[in-house]
């Protein structure tokens, strides 16, 4: 091990990670400045026991300074000296228990190596945990393990991962503590094809020693799948676990409620609750399933959720109580939302978020901003989601003047430098507005590298004006970013259909066939009586569907008269006007309003929920149904949520 000299006191400490305290906080004045060497029986001290009670008290100094008279220093004594350093985070006092160790000819004990490697990584110091890991020779599996925690813990993947090949070389056995450690490295830093490549190898490496029945491995493997994105590994995974506990049961509800499968979310929990019989859903169980209620505006099943967390006593616990204000905003019951964010006695920076995405994605601009003011107000400081949630919240209610002030306000107010996702929300904020020079110009001048959120904010845009120009420059971009995103080219073809530019919409229909791509089908969720129902557009194997077919064209052709007229202009084949309203009826969104009128009582409102943009003839449509059926009807698209009542949405048309 070697020893070397702390940071100068304006360099900031390399990592900071959470230390949860192994002894109690000592009581002040315990124990006297000089303390006697006997206890209350009259039994004398030795100055090893002494250390070993000063450091369960938490009287460091004391300690240390009796460390000082001893000239023979115990292994346990040193265990319980680098445990107060890291408890009380004081690195001056590290490095002189560092140094004794060294001095007193244990600086090749592997044991206390892995002791200070941990208290070097709780105090933050990642860099120095390295050299003493560098200058042990006698390097056991639990040293390896140990440097692998802290790089995990600061996000140094790619060390890990390049550390585990070297130890895998040289012949070291890996552990079951190795194992996880390795795979959350995969995931440490960004995730990529070469990482997940890697996750895949230690997966059979895993199955070769015989690790994949133990629970906490396969479980980090679930999650390692889940960040990829991989559902069906993760699954395959989980299937295969021949014991589950909750933390297992957890990581596969929030894989399936991450990924888009929130009604797989919802399954596998109702299963835990019917398989489980020692362990019940923890807070972050709960967080997930919420998640997944809110995915699809599953408001029934998220009230009965609702009224589990208070049973259990869940509701306090902060993240659980923002994920209920997101449900209750995603699922049309603003109001319910607000109730449980006043109902909070501690707020976070999480909470705050939740609020005000919940207004944002309501087109509550105004409303959103003034929360935003009140969390400054109330010493809460913002974090880079903050700024995500009110810029979007400033673009669906097209406040441009105020979200460029937010923006300005990032730095310069708050030390927040603007990353690509507020770049993203400013592109869209100024493009929806019809500024789209502004935007390109912004994406022009942009000090970082803008991404696919950034070029596709901009396509998306072209798309609601019709700028083919700006849509092509855009989109050649996006196709050399995300080749495989199909939505990039169906957007393009849409504005060319729009354009009247029927060559090119072939062209790049051609383009997407050849590179084995496919568009999103539309789908939408509703629902009735407490179940979900999924519909996805001209499903032609619904057994509802000749009924609610038949309900959508009488509909249509009374509404006709009424002035409705079907916009057509997304259509992208050169087809007879007849056939296009044809297609046009058979979207998603549609069968989903149909069911509720045919399922729904009189004076209840529809709620559904879609996975694309709502075209604008289904916005038109639910227009005229909700004034001709009078019927209220809440849809929430992709983008933001729509509330049709009595002809007009609360969206007022820009969206």
């Amino acid at each position: 091990m070697l020893l070397f000299q702390p940071p100068q006191a304006t360099q900031p400490p390399y990592h900071s990670v959470y230390f949860r305290p192994r002894f109690p906080k000592p009581p002040p004045c315990s124990v006297a400045l000089n303390p006697p060497t006997t206890t209350g029986a009259g039994t004398n001290l030795t100055n090893i026991q002494l250390i070993k009670s000063l450091c369960k008290q938490g009287n460091l100094k004391q300690a240390l300074h009796v460390l000082d008279q001893e000239s023979n220093p115990t292994q346990q004594a040193y265990e319980l000296l680098i445990l107060s350093c890291a408890h009380q985070s004081c690195l001056s006092d590290a490095l002189r228990v560092h140094r004794h160790i060294l001095d007193n000819g244990f600086d090749q004990d592997p044991f206390l190596a892995t002791k200070l490697i941990g208290m070097y990584s709780e105090l933050g110091y990642v860099d120095y945990a390295r050299k003493v890991f560098d200058g042990t020779r006698k390097r056991t599996i639990y040293v390896w393990n140990a440097l692998f925690r802290a790089l995990s813990l600061a996000g140094q993947g790619e060390e890990v991962l390049d550390l585990y090949r070297k130890m895998n070389k040289i012949g070291v056995q890996s552990d079951r503590f190795t194992y996880t450690y390795v795979l959350k490295a995969c995931v440490a830093s960004e995730c990529t094809g070469n990482h997940l490549k890697k996750g895949k190898e230690i997966h059979a490496h895993i199955t070769r020693r015989g690790y994949n029945s133990h629970v906490y491995i396969m479980t980090t493997l679930v999650d390692m799948y889940a960040r990829f994105g991989c559902v069906d590994y993760a699954s395959s995974v989980f299937n295969e676990m021949p014991v589950k506990n909750v933390v297992s049961w957890s990581a596969m509800i929030a894989c399936y409620a991450k990924n888009g499968k929130p009604f797989e979310a919802l399954e596998i929990f109702h299963e835990m609750m019917k398989e489980t019989q020692d362990s019940s859903p923890n807070s972050i169980t709960m967080v997930s399933v919420l998640q997944a209620c809110a995915a699809i505006s599953a408001l029934e099943q998220g009230k009965l959720i609702h009224g589990y967390l208070l049973r259990r006593r869940l509701h306090s616990i902060m993240p659980v109580m923002s994920a209920l204000v997101t449900m209750y905003a995603r699922c049309g019951k603003l109001e319910l939302g607000q109730r449980v964010f006043d109902q909070m006695v501690n707020r976070d920076v999480v909470s705050w978020n939740s609020l005000i995405s919940s207004y944002g994605v309501h087109g509550y601009g105004r409303k959103a901003i003034q929360i935003f003011e009140e969390m400054i107000a109330n010493g809460c400081s913002p974090s880079p989601v903050t700024f995500v949630s009110v810029l979007g919240a400033c673009s669906h209610e097209g406040l441009v003047e105020e979200g460029k002030k937010l923006f300005d306000s990032m730095w310069r107010e708050h030390r927040i430098r603007p990353q690509v996702e507020h770049y993203a929300c400013m592109v869209d904020l100024l493009g929806r507005a019809d500024r789209l020079d502004e935007a390109a110009k912004m994406v022009e001048d942009m000090r970082i590298e803008p991404g696919p959120k950034v070029w596709g904010a901009l396509l998306g845009s072209c798309r609601i004006h019709c700028n083919v120009e700006l849509a092509e420059r855009a989109s050649r971009r996006l196709f050399e970013l995300e080749p495989r995103n199909a939505g990039n080219y169906v957007l393009l073809t849409d504005i060319y259909a729009e354009a009247q530019m029927w060559d090119e919409v072939k062209r790049v229909k051609k383009l997407l066939e050849s590179r084995g791509l496919q568009k999103l089908p539309g789908r939408s969720w509703i629902e009735v009586r407490r179940r979900m129902y999924s519909f996805v557009s001209e499903d032609e194997f619904n057994p509802h569907i000749e009924q609610i077919h038949a309900l959508l064209v009488r509909l249509a052709e009374e509404m006709k008269e009424k002035g409705y007229v079907p916009q057509t202009k997304g259509v992208l084949y050169e087809l007879e006007t007849e056939e296009k309203e044809r297609i046009v009826l058979g979207h998603s969104e549609k069968i989903a309003v149909g069911f509720g009128l045919i399922n729904t009582a009189k004076g209840e409102p529809i709620r559904i929920t879609k996975n694309l943009r709502l075209c604008e003839d289904c916005h038109l449509f639910t227009k005229f149904i909700s004034k001709f059926m009078d019927k209220e009807i809440l849809v929430r698209d992709v983008n933001r949520f729509h509330s049709f009542k009595n002809g007009v949405c609360s969206c007022g048309d820009y969206w």
